[in-house]
C-alpha cells in the first residue's frame, strides 16, 4: 500500500522538488503551503509521515507540531535552516522524530523518510503509527515513557525529573550526539546561558545511577568536542 505523506513547506521551489522526487520513489504526497492549510488537511485525512518546515507564515511549524502531537504519533520529520528551532522541535515537549537541515540532499531525504516509516512500523506492528512508542530499551536499560519508569536488569532506577528527561532525550535518538546547549534547550526548555556545570552535574548523577562503573561509562558516552550520546552495544535485545 502506498504511504501517504504530508509536506508542509511555504517555499514552492523546495516543495515542487521534494514532491517530484518522492513521487518517483513511490510515495503519495500532499502539499500544504502554510500552517492553516496543513491543519485543515490533517483534520480530514490520515498520513503515515509529515515533512514539516518550521518557518511558516501564519500558524508556524512549532504550533502545527504541537497540534499533531496532541492527537497522533505519526512520524514528523523537520526541515529547517535554524538549528535552534530544530533543537526545540526535537525536545521532549514537542516530539519531532527526526530532522534535516537545509539545504539537504534528496537522497538523504528519501533515506530519512524510509527509515522513519520503517521505525514506526517496527514499533507499532500492524497498527503502524497508531500506537505510541511506550518503551525505549538499550542493552539492560529500559525506559517506560508512559509510566516515567526506568529499570536496569528489571530493577527500578530512581531518577529526578531532569535526569529522566535527559535520559529520555538520549535514548530516543541513540545515534545522535547532543551538545550541552542542545540538552539544556530540550530539557530546561529555556535559552542556554552557558551553564555547563548544570549539564555536567546532571550527567554525573545520572551516570552514578545507571552505570556499573560511572568512571568508565558504557551508557552515556562523552563525545569530545560535541557533548554526549548513548553508547552502542553489540548484543542489544
Amino acid at each position: 500500500m502506498q504511504s501517504q505523506l504530508l509536506l508542509i513547506e511555504d517555499d514552492y521551489a523546495i516543495a515542487d522538488m521534494v514532491q517530484r522526487h518522492l513521487s518517483k520513489e513511490g510515495f503519495a504526497i500532499r502539499h500544504a503551503a502554510d500552517g492553516e492549510e496543513a491543519l485543515r488537511l490533517l483534520a480530514n485525512e490520515t498520513y503515515q509521515l509529515i515533512l514539516l518546515d518550521l518557518m511558516l507564515p501564519g500558524v508556524d511549524g512549532m504550533e502545527v507540531l504541537r497540534h499533531v502531537r496532541g492527537s497522533s504519533t505519526v512520524p514528523v520529520l523537520i526541515l529547517s535552516a535554524k538549528d535552534s528551532d530544530v533543537d526545540k522541535a526535537l525536545g521532549l515537549g514537542f516530539g519531532a522524530d527526526d530532522y534535516l537541515s537545509k539545504p539537504f540532499s534528496l537522497i538523504e531525504l528519501t533515506a530519512r523518510v524510509k527509515a522513519a516509516l520503517r521505525r514506526a512500523s517496527q514499533y507499532a506492528g500492524p497498527a503502524a503509527v497508531a500506537a505510541p512508542q511506550q518503551v525505549l530499551r538499550i542493552h539492560e536499560l529500559t525506559l517506560h515513557t508512559e509510566e516515567h519508569l526506568v529499570t536496569k536488569r528489571g530493577l527500578p532506577v530512581n531518577l529526578t525529573a531532569k535526569e529522566l528527561l535527559i535520559l529520555k532525550l538520549l535514548m530516543t535518538y541513540p545515534k545522535r550526539a547532543f551538545s550541552k546547549e542542545q540538552i539544556y534547550r530540550a530539557v530546561w526548555n529555556d535559552d542556554y546561558l552557558n551553564d555547563v556545570n548544570a549539564i555536567q552535574v546532571h550527567i554525573s548523577r545520572l551516570r552514578e545511577k545507571i552505570e556499573d562503573e560511572p568512571a568508565s561509562p558504557k551508557y552515556i558516552k562523552t563525545v569530545w568536542g560535541i557533548g554526549y550520546k548513548m553508547g552502542e552495544f553489540r548484543h542489544d535485545g
